[in-house]
């Protein structure tokens, strides 16, 4: 796990860079470096890491510039409609994707090398929340085609997928199982964490889109033939997901009546089906999902005269009605047991610490070694002992210690896989689907995959995926040639856009009247940005290319947590994730370093000897247009690309 919370939130006294830092230590780079000092600079645009490290390629920088007013929106269109379109042009879930999301974007924060990560999850929920309030739609949606889609499976994949396609003009039809659309996101996830009116809301917000049909109830492979998909759709998109859970690898596990998996202990939680549960839950895992079971069995606890077979309800063969609240009593014990350290633990940081706080007990680099069972042949408890890592598997520690953990029930959290019955022809025979490099499936014409069934990971991968595996089936029904493999960063800010959308688009040469030898040395002509460079589809920027010094340490503005003690958890729903009002949400957007693009701080011209550095006039001035040099000026000094805190200067026109 990365840097404690709590150590996030003390005051610095210290500074992640040294004295020093800014001069040459080696001969080589400083002849390098001196090799710039006759050129004048030139304004690049380079990807930030935040993005970089979003499995589903968001703008993230562009919506917290414009959540924090560096990039205005267009007349009549509020910021926070303006941050939804941009935030939505790659993810149609903000409200979903900023409460769990585990946000690798804050891993890869540039920020973490001066005080501590932007809270981007934070901004992300005050979008989406922003959007459920005002009732935001997905605009500028093109005319529908005649193709349309059949995509199997209504979760997040297959949603993103039809979102992306429409925004294509293509249709589509989604297959969905289940009774209501949301995949792991309404069945994996307790509404405590997100809450269904704003699942809801989003789901319905691509339903509105229009083309997007549903035919709920419905089994591709028992209700309906693939043979009859193929006939009536231009191509078809598995997004099945995984839904079965993978069974502890210990004799007996499977025989065992009250050994279950996480994945139907939730579902049948999420249904409403399972009101209580066992006296004593022990879950094996150490991820997300495995903190879901053991805070959800702190939550409906179980029953004063508790007498029934757990598993009945887990496995569908029985469901609870209405249980009065005087009737439970919290579970006696609720354990959850991990291979890794805690903070190696993939759970996210603060979701351990409520466990913990909630009454969860936590037992860590321990492995399962045997279920012991009664004479009926139930699990009455299990047998762990001491474990390390050694070439990335865990081996158990000689002389260590072995513990018994009594239970009444044992919840595998340790891994998902698909169910493919009635579909065997696309099982890989590791009941997954096998996708090419343009999430086609190998050998069969026409049927694209994404999402978990290709390999489980985050939500936001799936929907990541749903969008890229849109990319490619826009290509096959359009019978076009593709020839480079999808990416999922293809969200980059584009100076040209944004130049039109303010009403300044560059002259074009026919405009001019210029003939073709006339056509070099733009410096004064406005057919063209003339120093400006788009380097964001090819790089990646970092911090030896920012000036840090000009960032001085500002506490992050987290978000509140209901977090209810051990002794208020029983029968406690409550929203966890409370989010940020206004004022804070502009002001943790205001800590994000605007990598790889102008914040408009004015370094450049204040530190400029020989003024060459110059802020454009304001009716020339949008975002990544802010300043510009005047060559005749220009000595070359590079003191502005060395002050510039963005790293958007290099000392490039000249070579």
């Amino acid at each position: 796990m990365a840097t404690s919370s709590e150590d996030m939130k003390k005051d610095l006294t210290f500074r992640r860079f040294e004295e020093g830092d800014h001069e040459w230590d080696s001969m080589h780079d400083k002849i390098f470096v001196q090799d710039t000092s006759y050129k004048c600079p030139t304004y690049v645009h380079r990807t930030p890491p935040c993005q970089g490290s979003c499995p589903s390629g968001e703008d993230i920088r562009g919506w917290l510039d414009i959540i924090r007013g560096i990039e205005t929106p267009p007349e009549g269109m509020t910021k926070e409609e303006y941050a939804f379109q941009r935030s939505t042009a790659a993810n149609p879930f903000p409200a979903m994707m900023g409460r769990v999301c585990p946000a690798p974007c804050q891993t890869g924060c540039n920020r973490n090398d001066v005080d501590g990560f932007v809270g981007i999850n934070s901004v992300e929920q005050y979008i989406g929340d922003s959007a459920f309030d005002s009732n935001y739609a997905f605009a500028d949606l093109p005319a529908l085609g005649n193709k349309k889609v059949a995509i199997i499976g209504g979760g997040p994949a297959g949603m993103s997928a039809a979102y992306h396609l429409r925004k294509m003009g293509i249709g589509s039809t989604i297959f969905e199982e289940r009774a209501e659309l949301g995949g792991m996101m309404r069945y994996g996830i307790p509404g405590y964490r997100l809450p269904r009116n704003k699942l809801d809301h989003e789901c319905n917000r691509i339903l509105n889109m229009g083309g997007v049909e549903t035919k709920m109830g419905t089994r591709v492979g028992k209700d309906v033939a693939v043979a009859d998909l193929e006939k009536e759709y231009d191509a078809v998109l598995w997004a099945v997901g995984c839904w079965n859970g993978r069974s502890l690898p210990l004799e007996g596990f499977d025989e065992t009546p009250n050994c279950v998996s996480a994945v139907k202990f939730l579902e049948q939680f999420n249904t409403g089906n399972m009101k209580y549960t066992a006296n004593k839950v022990v879950c094996v895992g150490g991820g997300d999902t495995s903190i879901d079971v053991v805070s959800v069995s702190r939550r409906i606890g179980t029953l004063k005269d508790y007498n029934e077979a757990p598993e009945e309800v887990i496995e569908g063969r029985i469901a609870h009605g209405e249980i009065d609240d005087s009737a439970k009593t919290p579970c006696a014990n609720v354990t959850l047991t991990a291979l890794f350290k805690r903070e190696d633990m993939t759970a996210a940081e603060h979701e351990v610490n409520d466990a913990i706080k909630e009454g969860v007990t936590i037992m860590n680099e321990v492995m399962p070694i045997e279920i012991i069972r009664n004479d009926e042949g139930r699990a009455t408890a299990l047998k762990l002992a001491d474990c390390k890592f050694e070439n990335n598997m865990p081996v158990l520690v000689e002389g260590g210690k072995e513990y018994v953990v009594e239970c009444d029930l044992i919840v595998s959290a340790i891994g998902q896989y698909g169910d493919l019955i009635g579909n065997e022809d696309y099982d890989n025979g590791r009941a997954f689907i096998d996708s090419d490099s343009f999430y086609q499936v190998p050998g069969k014409a026409g049927h694209f995959v994404c999402g978990d069934i290709v390999r489980p990971h985050l939500l936001t991968t799936a929907i990541g995926q749903g969008s890229v595996a849109a990319e490619s089936i826009a290509h096959y029904v359009n019978q076009e040639e593709q020839k480079k493999r999808p990416k999922v960063d293809v969200h980059h800010f584009s100076l040209l856009n944004k130049l039109n959308e303010a009403e300044m688009t560059p002259d074009t040469f026919a405009d001019k009247g210029l003939e073709e030898d006339q056509q070099r040395g733009t410096c004064f002509k406005d057919f063209a940005v003339h120093n400006f460079e788009d380097r964001s589809h090819q790089e990646i920027i970092s911090t030896d290319k920012m000036f840090l010094g000009h960032f001085p340490y500002v506490s992050r503005n987290d978000r509140d947590e209901d977090v209810p003690t051990s002794d208020e958890v029983l029968g406690h729903y409550h929203e966890r994730m409370i989010g940020l009002p206004e004022e804070k949400a502009v002001a943790e957007a205001g800590r994000c370093m605007s990598c790889g693009m102008c914040f408009e701080c004015d370094n450049c011209v204040i530190f400029c000897p020989q003024d060459a550095v110059f802020k454009v006039k304001k009716d020339q001035h949008t975002t990544g247009r802010y300043v510009d040099t005047d060559y005749n000026k220009c000595i070359g000094c590079h003191i502005c690309a060395d002050v510039c805190p963005t790293g958007y200067i290099d000392m490039g026109m000249g070579e």
